[in-house]
């Protein structure tokens, strides 16, 4: 798919996952742990704003990243790497992403959303 600007909404997303987190601490946060859910802020490429967002942690240590707005150009591939405050708290690789600005669009058009193998035709399993 080759979108027709650079600004077109199928470069747009809200949602991603990365592997197991490498917590610099060792561990993940404490508010991370008690809660399941945390809010922090994200990079994804070197020098970009940091980007609010609230962190999920799964069972096996990777991550459900929830960007407060979406972002342009998340890769699979590419490290997200989290912060609260000034401080570097980890990093992941993303692995998967969630459906595109654009694709929520089209489901919102509709009178139901994209189908299951709809989202899966968009954004393969890796």
């Amino acid at each position: 798919f080759k979108a027709p600007s650079t600004d077109h909404p199928a470069l747009y997303r809200d949602l991603l996952r990365t592997n197991r987190v490498h917590w610099i601490a060792e561990e993940p946060p404490p508010e991370l742990i008690r809660d399941k859910m945390m809010d922090c802020h994200l990079r994804f490429r070197h020098q970009m704003a940091l980007v609010p967002c609230v962190l999920t942690l799964n069972q096996d240590g990777s991550v459900w990243v929830t960007l407060v707005k979406p972002a342009r150009a998340i890769t699979p591939g590419q490290f997200a790497v989290f912060y609260k405050g000034d401080e570097c708290l980890g990093s992941g690789k993303i692995l998967r992403m969630g459906p595109s600005v654009y694709t929520m669009q089209q489901g919102k058009n509709r009178e139901e959303g994209p189908k299951k193998e709809e989202i899966d035709k968009i954004e393969p399993a890796t």
